[in-house]
């Protein structure tokens, strides 16, 4: 039978004793393919932050780059996020003028320890990174909570990045950030994870080498949030007119506010100031993010906004300072606490402006790697899918369930990106070549509650249906709406599957045989966050047994209007 949709069957990786983690990380999943700097993608047709005139909107990024950091190296800047049990992990974006962004690659491919990710890890892996430039060499440090501190280089930010070295084995330890200090010593600060380490909202500060590549003296407490400053976490570390800042998030993802800390020492004792919160704005929990300066002098924040489906969104703030404290936002009391903007003119910059930017949306599968906007729930094995790039189509095969499979949850074999905007329709275009039964293919909104459109080999013949999942992390089976069996002809055509997003995460599926005419199926779903992430849109292909042999999906396009 010809459908278009190929996915592989997941072959589980043997577990590996703990001190053959290490092995794996440094020989393997370190020295990643390193990722080629696509040309300019065209840009969003349904989310641009600028707006033409001189001015932009928020959020500059409309999709879930949540705890962002950024920096800028002459006149380019750089910015990363959390990526947790997704890969490509660590996305790396670029900006000239801190509105207009393009994605550029990522650290690794696979995440290490590798016997540990290739199965979905909802919530763990990488969380808030920091990103930073010294001695001519691009750092990231990044915290995995169940494993410890680690620490990655590269001489170019799109790759490739050297193998991730863990300079603390530790668990609960998170949210790292160095400093070099003009007199060569070194520091990271950080912060710790309650359901690891059983304490939060307290920071403390390490002393390091000066290589950024080892700690090399006791942890040091420098803050205690709880008087005032509930779940203090994200810290990032700066030094300004001799003063050293920690800028750091509380009060909690979705309500929270901006923190900032100055000590003329290192480690304190440090002073406190709410900088930032929401004001008599819609924006909430405005927080954790970034401060960068521009070539031509000014200063500029970058936070995120949590907006639970969509994920944790992008926002850019002007900034100030008002006695060596800064002042985020617009500041309409005098009171030194900023709220956010919603709209802005567009920040300062030295030569030409930057040409219209977004990170790609949209797949026509006519190279020989997928876009970067892709990413996988797990550690891929490289059969589960092939790009044949002279021909245009993305060939998935059908992956067998995993073991005790419950629901797509448990399932490695996703191939995912964010969602772009509020409000957008996403059309795929394939073909199902289905060789056993059971085997299937479908247009998923994947978070803690699912829902896909699939064709379905049931009794040697194609059928299409909607099928959700509530609670999916809590192992709830699927249910599934009465199926429309499709004819020998249909299925032998190409089929379009369809699903459009309205304001408040709300899902329509739909199918078409020609393009122009679709008919919904299924009943409107509402979409919900994952596990620390927003909710995500994408593909699967699955077959129920193992066998010697897997049915195919070839996927024509993956379009986002």
């Amino acid at each position: 039978m010809r459908f278009a949709f190929r996915l592989r069957a997941f072959c589980p990786v043997p577990a590996l004793p703990p001190s053959l983690y290490w092995l794996a990380l440094l020989t393997i999943v370190g020295f990643a393919r390193p990722h080629a700097v696509p040309a300019q993608s065209p840009v969003s047709k349904v989310w641009v932050p600028d707006l033409g005139d001189g001015r932009y909107k928020n959020p500059v990024l409309y999709a879930d780059y949540s705890d962002p950091d950024a920096i800028r190296v002459g006149d380019d800047f750089y910015l990363t996020s959390s990526s947790f049990n997704a890969v490509p992990g660590l996305q790396i974006l670029h900006s000239k003028d801190l509105v207009n962004w393009s994605l550029i690659g990522a650290v690794f491919n696979e995440q290490p320890p590798l016997a540990r990710y290739a199965v979905p890890q909802h919530g763990n892996g990488v969380w808030a990174p920091a990103l930073r430039y010294h001695n001519k060499e691009f750092y990231i440090y990044y915290p995995d909570p169940d494993l410890g501190i680690f620490v990655t280089k590269a001489k170019n930010p799109a790759g490739p990045w050297s193998a991730p070295v863990c300079i603390k084995e530790a668990k609960g330890w998170i949210d790292p950030c160095p400093l070099w200090d003009a007199d060569g010593r070194a520091y990271l600060v950080h912060g710790f994870a309650g359901s690891r380490a059983g304490i939060k909202t307290i920071l403390a500060v390490s002393p390091m080498a000066p290589d950024g590549l080892r700690l090399i003296g006791p942890d040091a407490l420098v803050f205690d949030g709880h008087q005032g400053h509930p779940t203090l976490e994200g810290p990032k570390f700066y030094k300004r007119n001799g003063y050293y800042y920690i800028f750091a998030p509380a009060g909690g993802v979705p309500t929270g506010w901006q923190l900032v800390l100055r000590a003329k020492n290192v480690y304190g004792p440090y002073e406190e100031r709410i900088v930032m919160d929401q004001g008599k704005t819609t924006v909430n929990g405005p927080h954790q993010g970034a401060w960068v300066d521009t070539d031509a002098g000014e200063d500029w924040f970058l936070h995120f906004q949590d907006q639970y489906a969509y994920g944790r969104v992008v926002h850019l703030q002007p900034m100030q300072w008002k006695n060596d404290w800064p002042v985020i936002g617009e500041d309409p009391d005098g009171d030194g606490k900023g709220q956010p903007v919603l709209a802005y003119r567009k920040p300062k910059i030295k030569g030409k402006s930057q040409p219209l930017a977004t990170p790609p949306t949209s797949d026509e599968f006519s190279a020989n790697q997928l876009g970067l906007q892709w990413q996988w729930h797990a550690n891929p094995q490289d059969y589960w899918a092939f790009l044949n790039g002279p021909q245009g189509y993305l060939r998935l095969y059908a992956m067998p369930l995993a073991e005790g499979y419950k629901n797509l949850w448990q399932q490695p074999n996703l191939l995912l990106q964010k969602l772009p905007a509020e409000t957008f329709t996403v059309t795929t275009k394939l073909r199902f070549d289905s060789r056993l039964e059971g085997e299937k293919v479908g247009l998923v909104m994947m978070g803690l509650d699912y829902a896909y459109l699939s064709l379905t080999n049931q009794g040697g013949k194609l059928q299409l249906s909607q099928s959700t999942c509530k609670d999916a992390d809590k192992g709830s089976a699927e249910t599934t709406m009465p199926a429309v069996p499709l004819s020998v002809a249909q299925a032998q055509q190409p089929i379009y599957l369809r699903v459009a997003v309205k304001a408040g995460a709300l899902c329509q599926f739909s199918y078409s045989f020609d393009g122009q005419t679709f008919q919904p199926l299924g009943q409107e779903f509402k979409a919900r966050e994952g596990k620390w992430i927003g909710a995500k849109v994408g593909l699967f292909c699955t077959r129920p047994g193992k066998f010697n042999d897997s049915g195919n999906a070839d996927i024509d396009w993956f379009r986002i209007e």
